[in-house]
């Protein structure tokens, strides 16, 4: 089932997945938390499901048949109307590589199967809930950085830099606090919204794969051990000469 074309005004999730029971638990249960939903039961379809709709968040199931969901995210975050949807992942239990692969495709988290109802949803409020940006400006200048804050765009020495919109405000995160570590559980607070017991690898993945688009300015985001990061300009092997 591929959904209704005509829906109303409320967040619209795109639900991805080739097991027909697990979409509709998936429906169901986003439905009771009053979301609107669209189906798809491969990956050919979640790709024209997400242009047809554009939907404020996908849960994307990784093994589907015609393409699977990891090519999907690859495509979605190629796509300049979509490139900035969240996804939620579904991968198998014990799948470790999926889920890693996932977020280094662009994914903003993932959830193994089976998976507890109560905690999809609130992975969903969750990261609906930090889809905004909150700042005191519209713009920061940092070394070779410009954030343009409304436009949710990054760019580097006057290049313009392709980010997620998680990635965005992970790096906006830490580069608002300039000069300070931020704390790994602020950082999963304010980005993805977790409580802070949360313990996820997935802040790690995720600063590796901004740092990989950063290139020649990686070293900008600097590892506390232990502890969190901090955005500062590096120190050159001649700055420490001189």
């Amino acid at each position: 089932m591929e959904g209704n074309s005509e829906m109303p005004d409320e967040q619209l999730i795109l639900i991805a997945d080739d097991e027909d029971d697990v979409r509709e638990l998936v429906r169901l249960n986003l439905a009771r938390a009053g979301y609107q939903t669209v189906e798809a039961a491969d990956g050919l379809a979640a790709l024209r499901q997400a242009r047809a709709h554009r939907p404020d968040l996908i849960v994307l199931d990784v093994m589907m048949p015609g393409r699977d969901g990891l090519r999907v995210c690859e495509e979605l975050r190629q796509d300049e109307f979509l490139q900035k949807v969240p996804v939620i992942m579904l991968t198998a239990r014990g799948m470790a590589a999926d889920r890693i692969a996932g977020l280094e495709k662009g994914a903003d988290d993932y959830i193994a199967k089976p998976f507890s109802p109560k905690e999809l949803i609130l992975r969903v409020q969750a990261i609906l809930r930090r889809s905004g940006l909150t700042t005191d400006g519209s713009e920061l200048d940092i070394g070779p950085f410009h954030f343009d804050i409304p436009a949710v765009q990054l760019s580097i020495n006057g290049v313009a830099a392709e980010l997620t919109l998680l990635e965005f405000k992970l790096l906006y995160l830490l580069a608002s606090h300039h000069g300070n570590v931020v704390d790994r559980d602020t950082v999963l607070r304010e980005v993805w919204g977790y409580a802070d017991t949360v313990r996820t690898r997935t802040l790690d993945t995720h600063v590796k794969r901004v740092r990989e688009k950063l290139g020649a300015n990686a070293d900008w985001i600097q590892t506390s051990r232990g502890f969190g990061y901090i955005f500062k300009k590096p120190i050159t092997d001649s700055a420490v000469a001189g």
